[in-house]
């Protein structure tokens, strides 16, 4: 098969396209032959800055397809069933071996990008706002990174469950996109004072939950809440320097709560909310934003634009 691999860690020109083995179908995989792969910001994180475990790595975690082969364990996946999946790595190529339980079958109406997307962007900021930021209907929220795919994700899902969504971006395009989607209010961290504008919106109170997907906008994020209010952190896509002064938290009795969604994508809750957000793309109910598509050949100026042109939403290959 054709695949995206690298050698070593580094900038984009590492990627090289390349003949490689099919991989290996165990027991309890199924084998998917990919339509579309998301380049997720971990994708970029790993190629630059995490030696591979062997030669000729394949990065990335998400990708949809159709299932051309099952393992000998598994009863709920077909061949033929479309499906979006998530793993640690492998989905830059043609062909992906996943365990059938980091899968999720796709409703007839979902396309390959849109389901490529989904799993992780709006997974993520679901248990972001839900599970651990306990969002309430009336409370105000500001999220991070809004024109990214978990942002975008949350502001949409904020919005749906009655909150006050405080988006924060750049650029009039990215920002008018961000308020079509359900952003009560947006700022513009290019040219406005993000902690300034925060106060104007709350009248001086701040707000109840921050979702932070950044890293480097942590210090800013806790400025920015109010006493007793939350902040959810989630990745380093800023890749950043995490650490911080936290006495302010701890005097003003805020809660810092930390997500990484890896090991929790095979939980039963968090697979149920993928399988009733697919639904609600359908529906029409929410949008997977895609800037752009790229073929999976030219793999390195897929993930140079990911990584420099602040596209909103993902950026999408297909093989």
């Amino acid at each position: 098969m054709k695949a995206a691999v690298y050698d070593h860690a580094g900038p984009p020109d590492v990627l090289n396209y390349r003949d490689v083995p099919d991989p290996a179908v165990g027991p309890d995989d199924v084998l998917i032959a990919i339509d579309a792969i998301s380049i997720e910001g971990g994708d970029l994180i790993n190629r630059r800055s995490t030696p591979p475990a062997s030669g000729a790595w394949i990065v990335g975690y998400a990708a949809s397809g159709h299932i051309v082969e099952a393992g000998a364990n598994v009863t709920n996946r077909k061949v033929g069933d479309r499906v979006t999946a998530f793993d640690m790595q492998g989905s830059h190529a043609e062909l992906w071996a996943v365990p059938a339980t980091r899968t999720w079958l796709l409703p007839s109406g979902v396309d390959a990008a849109s389901a490529a997307a989904l799993p992780i962007s709006f997974g993520t900021a679901h248990h972001c706002l839900f599970a651990r930021g306990g969002l309430l209907r009336n409370e105000t929220v500001l999220v991070q990174a809004a024109a990214g795919g978990v942002g975008l994700a949350a502001v949409q899902l904020a919005a749906r469950a009655g909150a006050t969504v405080i988006a924060v971006s750049s650029g009039a395009s990215r920002l008018e996109k961000i308020s079509s989607l359900g952003a009560s209010h947006v700022i513009d961290r290019s040219s406005e004072d993000l902690i300034e504008a925060v106060q104007k919106i709350t009248g001086g109170n701040g707000v109840d939950l921050v979702i932070d997907p950044v890293g480097a906008t942590l210090p800013t994020s806790l400025a920015v809440l109010a006493p007793e209010s939350r902040l959810v952190f989630v990745g380093n896509a800023g890749g950043g320097d995490l650490s911080m002064d936290l006495w302010p938290a701890m005097q003003s009795n805020q809660t810092l709560l930390g997500v990484f969604m890896g090991p929790l994508f095979e939980r039963p809750r968090i697979r149920s909310t993928v399988d009733e957000m697919l639904v609600e793309l359908e529906n029409r109910a929410i949008e997977v934003v895609v800037e752009r598509v790229f073929p999976l050949s030219q793999a390195r100026d897929a993930h140079e634009f990911a990584e420099t042109a602040k596209p909103i939403g993902r950026v999408i290959m297909e093989p």
